[in-house]
This record gives structure tokens, sequence and C-alpha cells, in this order.
């Protein structure tokens, strides 16, 4: 394999990339009012044809997703398209505009929230975490940090769940879950690593930080979430579900994990329905591609978060991964990749069964990205070929 291709497909895991028409619209993208003059030498619009072919030829047929909606945006131009079936029953056409289950992008709207707040002098980035939870976190994990947090340095371990098989999954697919339980499980366990010495991206660090949000603001995660970024973004299609709700609001595409029978058939099975309770501030949120564009565009111009706090989603901890040993990726919120001609791109990705999602831009916004792809096998550990594809044509020169 290439070593571009390579890179490229290491690019479509940090930003997470056949039947039914594709429709695309190509656009002007005005410049971000605050936005820093492009150094990333995105000059020219998208390439229309190469994202049309990245998503052609999607449906119940298509061995990887059902549907995909895509917007890649910035100062050189937009290019907008959908492709497949919004469910396999009727075969209806996909909706372009239609909400989806964004899975982790929530961390980048949750290490927002949190560096507002260091921005206010609520939380000391630095102070130990549990000078906010002295009842939650316990002596053991007194040394660590807000900021070990936000980038996945803590060595707190995952809580118990229900297991990582599909099946095991579906049994408690509508199971409730008190993140507090989480925590009390998850903190009870020995550290994996001195604090600040690792990474080990894991979702128990951001289910921390919303249990942080609430007792800092007062108020719920979501209402802060909301009050702080959502309304004043006009963000009126994302929302967080309640802790009992499993459907999706609005228009939205069914989501589908493919599952092989014994006899080696294969069945589609409706995974739309699902409580995500379990993932909370660390990844239920529901959102559109026009919107996730909205908050990309207005979190990377310094809208979101002051400038200062801001440097902290494009400051990589010189440590190593906990998993494999290579340098460290994961920001407060965010992951960097740099592309072989030197290009530099920043974004996160999230799924949920059923449900594939991206977003992700150059810090100058020359070009941005956000896709959702109902990928049939969204929780595998390879690459989804058709995010894949999106995110090699949309950041191709």
């Amino acid at each position: 394999m290439k070593a571009r291709t390579r890179t490229l497909i290491a690019a479509a895991l940090v930003l997470g990339i056949a039947s039914g028409p594709v429709v695309a619209h190509a656009a002007a993208v005005p410049v971000p009012a605050g936005a820093a003059a492009p150094t990333s030498r995105f000059c020219a619009p998208p390439n229309a044809a190469a994202l049309e072919r990245a998503i052609a030829g999607l449906g119940p047929t298509d061995e990887n997703a059902t549907a995909a909606v895509v917007r890649v945006g910035g100062t050189s131009g937009g290019w907008r398209g959908g492709s497949g079936v919004a469910d396999i029953v009727t075969g209806r056409a996909a909706v372009e505009q239609g909400r989806f289950r964004a899975g982790s992008v929530t961390k980048v709207f949750t290490a927002a929230v949190v560096l507002q707040l260091a921005a206010e002098g609520r939380v000391d980035l630095d102070g130990p975490v549990r000078r906010y939870l002295p009842g939650t976190v316990p002596d053991s994990y007194g040394a660590v940090t807000v900021r070990q947090l936000l980038d996945h340095t803590s060595g707190i371990p995952a809580a118990d769940g229900p297991g990582d098989s599909f099946e095991a999954q579906w049994e408690h697919r509508f199971d409730v879950t008190d993140p507090h339980d989480q925590l009390a499980d998850a903190l009870a366990k020995k550290a994996e690593f001195t604090p600040g010495t690792a990474q080990h991206y894991l979702n128990i660090n951001y289910t921390l930080l919303g249990v942080l949000v609430e007792k800092v603001t007062g108020t719920s995660y979501e209402e802060a979430v909301g009050r702080r970024i959502l309304r004043p973004l006009g963000l009126g299609q994302t929302s967080f579900p309640s802790r009992t709700q499993t459907g999706i609001p609005g228009p939205h595409n069914r989501g589908y994990q493919a599952v092989v029978g014994t006899d080696g058939s294969r069945e589609l099975r409706d995974v739309t329905e699902w409580n995500s309770s379990d993932r909370w501030a660390a990844g239920d949120i529901i959102s559109t591609t026009a919107d996730l564009e909205r908050f990309t565009g207005a979190l990377f111009s310094g809208r979101v978060v002051p400038a200062e706090q801001l440097e902290e989603m494009f400051t990589v901890p010189r440590v190593k991964s906990f998993v494999d040993g290579k340098d460290a990726t994961m920001t407060a919120g965010l992951s960097r990749l740099a592309l072989p001609d030197g290009t530099v791109v920043w974004g996160k990705s999230g799924s949920r069964y059923g449900y594939t999602t991206g977003m992700g831009a150059t810090r100058d916004l020359a070009r941005t990205l956000v896709y959702s792809v109902n990928s049939t096998d969204a929780k595998s550990q390879d690459t989804n070929p058709v995010a894949l594809g999106i995110a090699m044509a949309a950041f191709a020169r």
C-alpha cells in the first residue's frame, strides 16, 4: 500500500469516510468572520466528480453503507451531496438534511464548554479534578487534572459494560445508564498509567467532564451546552436525547447493522432506536451536517472558545499512545493529522451503530468537511470504505 493511501486511511479514521440517486450541489462559501487567511493552499473548489463517485451506489445492496450525506466547505468553495436510501423498506431517497447520531463528535462540544469555563476563571485546567468533584473522584485519582481528562492522559480505565460484541450491545440497547454509576465503577479500579505519561482515548474522561460541567455551572450538562453553544450559534437541529429517549427526532435516515446468520445469510438489522445514555457527554449528540459545518467554522475562527483556550484544541500532548506506543494524536476534543503534502487537518469522528460521522478542517478553514455515513458496521475496527472515499476526495488537491 502506498504511503499516501495509508495516510488518507488514517485521515478517515481521524475524521471518523448500491442504490439511490446521488444529489449534489456546488456553491461558493463566504469566509467565516474572524477566520485567518488561507495557508493550506486550498485555492480551488472541491472536486465534485470525485465526491460524487465516493458516495455513488449506496443502498441495501451496498456492502458498506445504506446512505451518506456530505458537506464540504471553506474559503475555497463548497459542495453538498447525498446518496442512498432513507430506509430499506420503502427505498425512498436519503434525507440530505436529516439528523443523525454523531457519536464522539459530542466530545468537541464538551471540550468547548470546559474551555469556556477555563476562560472565565471557573475551572483551572491544571487543577485536580478532585477539587471540583471531591465526592466523585477518590484520593487515588487526586493527581488527575482537568487538562488530562480533556486530552485523554488521565490514566482512568473504562467502566465495565455489557460487552463489546454487537449482540451483547443489542440485548442492552434500551438500558438506561447513570453516568455516576459508570464513574464509580471506573474509579474503583487501578489506574492504567501515571497521569500525564500516556494517552488512551476513552469515553470515561468525557463522562467525568460532563459531571464537572454540571457541578461548576449548577445546571444540567445538556442545558450548559445549549445555553453556551447551540442557541448562540443557531444550531436548531442539534440536540441531546433525554435519558430515556431511544429515537431520533425529526427527519432522518435509518441506521442498519449487517448481521450474518449461522447459515451465512446477511441481515440488515434496524438499529435506529437505541438508548445512548451510556455515552452521554462523550457521545450522544444528535445533529445535521449543516449544523456541524456551522459549528466547525465558528469554533475554528474563535467564536466559541477564546483564542488562548482554543490553543488547547490544537495542542497534542508529547506522550505516546497507551495502546500502540505511537505518538499521541488527540487534543482537547480534536485530533491532528498531517497529510503527505504537509496539510494539517484537525477533526473528530464518531460512531454509533448505524451511523459513522466525521467533522474536520484545516485550521485556516480553507477546507472543511462534515459527513454522516449510514455504515452497516459502524463499530468495526477497519475504516469504512465510504467514509474513506469521502475524506480522500474532500482533502485532495
